[in-house]
């Protein structure tokens, strides 16, 4: 008979497996916890929160209460409500263009860092794109069109794909030139297949990472494009048109500033964690094992 000291012991289970996930990668599961909390109020917001638009003059600049728990505007809007239903557009924004801009970025990097007769056009003219503010380029393309979510995300996405395709570019060089390259060019494999195959793979490591930076200025540009008139119309409750609207009332109603801006600074936050964690979790010569 098998003794009990040999008995095979039981696999971990998901909470002691996310216990020790958590103790080695503190940043990842704060930063990740912070925004599942966050996408969780975004998606649950119409069940936990009022109607975002409906005004009450009456109660205009209440402080926060039992009622309004977060207070009122200069409108009698619910900041609560507001600020929740805020979070859907930020989240939003700042998943789309990270999306947009790692797919479009990574695909012209890849061209470019292994296409010599394809890298000296695209990189001048990614050089000029990024030689644009970025800010100044997102406020002329949603002057130019009719303000709404999509032209925001695609004003957003243009002045991040630069950034991307550079990251790339320079990942693909690098790995262009290593023997098993040379050994796949010399065996005749295509150059599609090459790129595919053996130098896609070593850009998801830095991609990764960059996704998350992105993510969280694009949050900020969203928010700063809000303030400034050139974001999403101001009816639709965001972050950033809750902090250009209740500018002027600072003095006297400081709630509605401060916890739109404290989401703000949360999620960014959150973002931030995330991607130094998965820096770290990543990059061989920065990993940290405990």
């Amino acid at each position: 008979m098998t003794s009990l000291a040999e008995a095979p012991r039981a696999a971990p289970g998901l909470p002691a497996r996310l216990r020790v996930f958590a103790r080695r990668n503190p940043t990842i599961a704060l930063g990740g916890a912070l925004l599942a909390a966050m996408a969780a109020v975004a998606l649950l917001a119409p069940s936990i929160a009022g109607d975002p638009l409906f005004m009450t003059p009456v109660d205009r600049l209440r402080a926060p209460s039992a009622l309004h728990w977060f207070g009122t505007d200069h409108l009698g809007r619910d900041v609560y409500a507001r600020a929740l239903f805020g979070a859907r557009i930020s989240l939003v924004v700042g998943l789309s263009v990270a999306a947009i801009g790692v797919a479009v970025g990574l695909t012209i990097g890849l061209l470019a860092g292994y296409y010599r007769r394809v890298d000296g056009i695209v990189m001048r003219f990614m050089d000029g794109l990024m030689a644009i503010p970025g800010i100044l380029l997102a406020i002329a393309l949603v002057s130019l069109n009719r303000a709404s979510v999509g032209i925001v995300i695609a004003a957003i996405s243009i002045p991040e794909i630069p950034r991307v395709v550079r990251l790339v570019r320079s990942v693909v060089l690098a790995t262009r030139e290593q023997p098993f390259i040379e050994a796949a060019v010399g065996s005749g494999s295509r150059g599609l297949k090459i790129i595919l195959r053996h130098i896609l793979p070593s850009t998801v490591a830095p991609l990764v990472v960059q996704a998350t930076y992105i993510m969280a200025s694009a949050i900020l540009t969203e928010a700063g494009l809000s303030f400034l008139g050139a974001g999403v119309p101001p009816e639709i409750p965001t972050w950033g048109n809750m902090i250009a609207g209740s500018r002027l009332f600072l003095a006297v109603a400081p709630w509605t500033i401060f916890f739109p801006g404290a989401f703000l600074a949360l999620v960014v936050l959150a973002v931030n964690l995330v991607g130094d964690g998965l820096r770290d979790r990543l990059d061989p010569r920065l990993a940290r094992r405990m």
